[in-house]
């Protein structure tokens, strides 16, 4: 009975294959995160202004604390919105 479930469970399903993600600001040719560089820094900002996180983007975890350092700095000194409504 345990056979029956089992080749009835994972049949008929495609497997998924997901490829790794890559930094897009590490390598050779890589953008330097640069706080009046707003038209990198929008990347990386949703439509709401709020700072997209690294699971979506794929930044490195170190890149990402620069990225979001950065953006708070245009920010302050208004380069970039706080919130868009």
């Amino acid at each position: 009975m345990e056979k029956a479930q089992e080749s009835t469970a994972g049949a008929g399903r495609k497997v998924f294959f997901r490829r790794k993600k890559t930094c897009p600001l590490s390598g050779n040719n890589a953008p330097k995160i640069d706080y009046k560089d707003v038209k990198l820094l929008s990347r990386f900002i949703s439509e709401r202004g709020k700072i997209l996180p690294s699971r979506i983007t794929s930044v490195s975890h170190k890149k990402q604390r620069t990225l979001a350092s950065a953006i708070k700095r245009a920010r302050n000194i208004a380069l970039l919105p706080f919130v868009t409504k």
